[in-house]
């Protein structure tokens, strides 16, 4: 008879796939690269504007065009920093970026002619598109496709946290409001970018082949890799990518709703508290850490992924009527109205992602990852560079009924997406028949 002393020992309870997936080498090296790249961006945010127009002098209309032109900039430096990723590899990319990005960023702080500073911020906006660009492919070339979207969702989380310990740090600088505290947080935002390149070094650029890849995804590289007189790398080409590249391009200026529309909105046009403006922001980040991991269950190929986007795009349309409801209201209500408009637009922001992250990657043909994110990022940097313009001169003067524009737009954005997206998965019915 076995006593309880001798009996053998349990097994060790089943790691959870979050542990699992914070316990993979790769995806806790590029959590180090986000997290030291993030807290030295979130630092510079807080004290840019700052130091451009207190520091060096500048007036805010020359910061806007600078800025302006910058943006310009960054939409042209998404497709070469793709294909670029494609010829070399993305970690040699994202160290030239680097590099580029450091020298930059350091040179704000002794940029006292305009025609330097406007340089600076072409260079370094541009360096910022690449970045994200170069990024999204060494994802492609190192995440496994199983793990993928979850990852993404992961370090998406993570470079919040970075971002919002970077804007503490320069709330904190910002109190001695002098040009010694400029320069040295301008200083540590450089540095940061020379300090991420030690995690990029470790981070294997070949992904483990996956356990199971979804039929969609597997068609959708079959489609591109097998289909005969296919000219590869063609994504200018690629009607349906580019549709796709569209419809997300419009959605993602949620976030110039975020950081601008709602601010401004709020400051001229309803009664709510100033300092509201600060806690819509600190809503939205602590809500994409909560509830960007969560949001991508259950999506495991192109379908799924196309009906979160839907659905976040359609939360976001909501975000923007409720936003039109906080003018002539009280303080309070105005406040707690644009709040509530805050929840619904992240809300909106992670379902959407989630479903972008797996559109963007499975709708590319596995070699030509760079080539593809260079024009999905470039849709994205669009967004940022005309989002500001358009929202301040066709939303923001015309009230509720631009406001009502600006839901009817997402919400037509969001429902032509599924279709869009299995326009482009028709495109892999005959390598099936012909299989």
């Amino acid at each position: 008879m076995t006593t309880a002393a001798s009996a053998p020992p349990l097994p060790p309870a089943p790691a959870s796939p979050m542990t699992r997936l914070m316990n993979d080498p790769t995806v806790r090296g590029i959590a180090a690269l986000l997290s030291v790249n993030a807290v030295g961006n979130g630092l510079f945010l807080t004290i840019s504007t700052l130091w451009f127009t207190q520091g060096l002098g500048y007036s805010v209309a020359r910061v806007g065009l600078a800025l302006t032109v910058a943006g310009l900039c960054g939409i042209l430096a998404s497709l070469p920093a793709g294909r670029a990723c494609d010829r070399w590899n993305a970690r040699t990319v994202l160290t030239c970026l680097h590099l580029l990005q450091a020298a930059a960023v350091g040179l704000y702080a002794v940029a006292d002619s305009f025609p330097v500073f406007l340089v600076l911020a072409c260079l370094a906006t541009a360096g910022s598109r690449a970045n994200a660009t170069a990024r999204a492919t060494l994802y492609a070339h190192a995440l496994p496709v199983g793990i993928r979207t979850r990852a993404l969702a992961l370090l998406r989380a993570v470079n919040n946290v970075g971002i919002g310990a970077g804007a503490a740090l320069g709330s904190l600088l910002l109190a001695f409001d002098s040009d010694a505290a400029y320069r040295a947080a301008i200083g540590v935002s450089a540095a940061a970018f020379l300090l991420a390149l030690i995690p990029l070094r470790r981070i294997p650029l070949t992904a483990r082949p996956p356990a199971a890849k979804t039929d969609v995804a597997q068609t959708a590289a079959a489609r591109h890799a097998a289909v005969p007189g296919r000219r590869a790398a063609q994504p200018l080409r690629d009607l349906p990518y580019l549709a796709v590249t569209a419809l997300n391009g419009v959605v993602n200026t949620l976030y110039v709703v975020l950081e601008v529309a709602l601010p401004l909105w709020l400051l001229t046009c309803t009664s709510a508290p100033r300092a509201m403006v600060g806690w819509l922001l600190v809503t939205n980040t602590a809500l994409v850490v909560a509830l960007q991991v969560r949001a991508t269950r259950g999506i495991t190929g192109p379908p799924q992924a196309a009906r979160a986007f839907r659905r976040g795009g359609l939360l976001v349309a909501a975000a923007c009527l409720a936003a039109a409801c906080a003018a002539h209201r009280s303080p309070i209500v105005a406040g707690a109205v644009l709040l509530a408009a805050a929840v619904l637009l992240t809300l909106g922001e992670v379902s959407s992602q989630a479903g972008s992250w797996t559109l963007s990657y499975d709708l590319a043909p596995d070699h030509a990852h760079g080539a593809y994110q260079g024009v999905y990022q470039t849709g994205i940097s669009a967004s940022q560079a005309f989002g500001p313009g358009l929202l301040t001169t066709l939303v923001i003067p015309y009230g509720t009924a631009g406001w009502v524009a600006l839901a009817a737009l997402f919400a037509g954005a969001a429902l032509a997406l599924p279709p869009t997206a299995r326009w482009a998965a028709r495109r892999s019915a005959p390598l099936k028949s012909s299989g």
